[in-house]
């Protein structure tokens, strides 16, 4: 099968859509596909892959980098045209997301949207604009490209809902985005705690995230800040950066916690491994997420779960399972984090069970396998 992936968001960007991509990616080529992706260009990074095809960008930064695509190339319409594909998955609704609507009507080929983002939840990045208008906006046009498309992949169940109350009338199918596995083998957690001089005996809390609003990150620094002052035995680790990371680090210094936590700064994903292994219990307290990729990495690494009960997270922790989903609440959240340092066998028995749902429902393989189904079924409607 020949695959085209249109994203308005790709690499060297080390977010969630980039990193989505390109584990379907992976695993699509593994299985004897073939995948182009058509994504903005990126000054300053050379693809080694020879089946990535850059639009000119405008080199945009509001809080964090993120290249805009002109969605107009004379090459690539070019290449585009030689290319005999058999579908197109387009990331986005908008700029690389109409062209990719364009071309599926000019090959009569079926088109396939993931649904990535709960656009109300990312109007910070919008500057000048009122969150709500911006928001309405987002939504509409994503709803209007959706009912266009042939099929709408969700990341998480849990987001349908919404989906149907804003106005999506097509197909929508569930399909994480499976973590690879081998990325994750000879996992070493003992690099990461002499680096930073943890003992054997202090318990690490993680976050790996974005340290901006949409991710919940001030509840999330008060709620550990109150569990660290009540045992001086735990460590926050935070694998992550971002334009809140000096206002942050001045809540901790206030708190009087400064010796307890580590700001560790964003990690690649070579380095992702050895923080998890290093980990005892991930936290997260972000509501925005449609999935939220770096809890199913942390379930396959065996991590036991703090996390507030939201839409995505509540597809992939199951309550009193594989951990704790709370409400919004700092007393909750830390009382639930210190519930599982305490009760040992209880840690135990998420920590397993974190595994056993990651490796049945949440790596690569499986997923996979499910997005070509897929593909597979809108091809035979298409030949019919």
């Amino acid at each position: 099968m020949k695959i085209a992936i249109f994203t308005n968001n790709y690499l060297p960007n080390p977010f969630g859509v980039p990193n989505s991509i390109e584990t379907f990616r992976v695993e699509f080529e593994r299985m004897g596909h073939e995948v182009f992706i058509f994504a903005p260009e990126w000054k300053g990074f050379a693809d080694k892959n020879p089946n990535v095809f850059r639009y000119p960008s405008l080199d945009i930064e509001v809080k964090i980098r993120f290249p805009l695509p002109i969605p107009y190339s004379w090459r690539i319409r070019k290449i585009l045209n030689k290319l005999d594909l058999d579908i197109i998955h387009a990331q986005h609704p908008n700029l690389l997301g109409s062209t990719a609507l364009r071309w599926t009507r000019k090959k009569k080929i079926p088109l396939v949207f993931t649904w990535h983002t709960l656009y109300d939840q990312y109007t910070n990045f919008i500057p000048f604009v009122p969150s709500g208008i911006a928001a309405g906006y987002m939504i509409r046009r994503a709803v209007k490209f959706a009912n266009k498309s042939d099929a709408v992949i969700v990341p998480t169940a849990s987001i349908t809902p919404t989906l149907r109350k804003w106005g999506v009338k097509k197909e929508i199918t569930p399909v994480p985005t499976g973590v690879i596995e081998k990325d994750f083998e000879g996992a070493n957690g003992k690099i990461v705690r002499e680096k930073y001089g943890i003992k054997d005996d202090e318990t690490v809390l993680l976050v790996v995230t974005r340290l901006t609003a949409e991710k919940n990150m001030e509840f999330l620094f008060r709620s550990v800040i109150e569990t660290l002052k009540e045992n001086k035995k735990i460590k926050f680790l935070i694998a992550a950066d971002g334009y809140l990371r000096a206002e942050l680090e001045t809540l901790v210094t206030k708190s009087g916690v400064g010796n307890q936590v580590i700001f560790a700064g964003s990690v690649s994903n070579e380095e992702k491994k050895n923080f998890y292994a290093a980990s005892d219990i991930f936290v997260f307290a972000s509501k925005s997420e449609t999935q939220g990729m770096v809890i199913s990495e942390a379930m396959y690494m065996k991590l036991p779960i703090v996390a507030v009960a939201a839409t995505g997270v509540e597809s992939l922790v199951v309550n009193n399972g594989n951990g704790l989903l709370v409400k919004e609440s700092i007393e909750e959240f830390s009382k639930a984090i210190l519930k599982i340092i305490e009760k040992k066998e209880l840690r135990k028995t998420f920590s397993d069970a974190s595994f056993r749902i990651a490796k049945s429902q949440f790596t690569s393989s499986v997923t996979s396998k499910k997005m070509l189904e897929l593909y597979e079924r809108l091809l035979l409607n298409y030949s019919k």
